[in-house]
């Protein structure tokens, strides 16, 4: 059977370097998207049916000719996995406010623009998948998370919105949230205080969140399971993780 092609944004590390990596090992034709292809060009994968391109979700042109360019050779997105984010933790009294923009682009618009470029497509085919990466704090809250956690619930919500409006037209539109993992996430944060408050959390869980391993693996099995089947929504943790 010839392998359908599968759209990864945020592929350079954590959740979606390992993604890209259980997905290459199939044979799907992919489309990697990242800032940063450098990293997406080391990984371990075999290239032969790969195109990877630096892309700005936030920047809907740059995205569609992308995507565009991709289908143009491996034929209709099969799936997009919505994975880019940006996770800049603060109280919102001292956070610079670029920071919420920065989020808020990233982690919805740049999610919204990505199903736009999908959706009629898959809509006129009758299928196809979207998988929106969101966090457990798009269902509960966090110290430090404000704006985070606003964008993440708006993820929930776009995703819940958009997965009535086609469910008739058979394309599912599901969301995997993680709770803290071992990814880049934190990278970015400004906020010392912040971050030491985080890490003293993660000590208190026996200092070790969650392996992305797990998180890519799980939204394999959403996909590979049958196109009547919808796997809405998965929450998944660190078993020592208590909030």
């Amino acid at each position: 059977m010839t392998k359908k092609l599968i759209v990864i944004t945020g592929a350079s590390s954590g959740f979606g370097a390992e993604m890209a990596k259980l997905f290459n090992k199939e044979g799907h034709p992919m489309l990697l998207i990242g800032r940063r292809i450098d990293k997406i060009k080391e990984l371990a994968l075999d290239f032969s049916n790969v195109l990877v391109k630096s892309v700005d979700v936030t920047n809907y042109e740059a995205f569609q000719a992308a995507i565009d360019e991709a289908t143009a050779i491996y034929g209709p997105v099969d799936l997009l996995v919505n994975n880019a984010g940006v996770m800049l933790l603060g109280n919102i009294w001292n956070q610079d406010i670029n920071e919420w923009k920065n989020m808020m682009d990233t982690n919805v618009l740049g999610v919204l623009n990505g199903m736009k470029t999908v959706l009629d497509t898959m809509k006129e085919n009758q299928t196809g998948t979207i998988i929106n990466i969101s966090s457990i704090a798009g269902r509960k809250t966090f110290g430090n998370h404000a704006a985070y956690a606003a964008s993440k619930f708006g993820v929930h919500a776009l995703s819940e919105t958009v997965r009535e409006e086609v469910s008739g037209d058979n394309v599912r539109v599901l969301v995997m949230a993680p709770g803290a993992a071992e990814t880049e996430l934190l990278t970015h944060t400004t906020d010392d205080k912040a971050l030491s408050e985080y890490e003293q959390w993660k000590q208190s869980m026996g200092g070790l969140t969650l392996d992305p391993i797990h998180v890519a693996k799980t939204v394999k099995y959403m996909y590979d399971m049958p196109q009547e089947v919808s796997i809405r929504e998965v929450l998944i943790a660190a078993t020592k993780q208590n909030a």
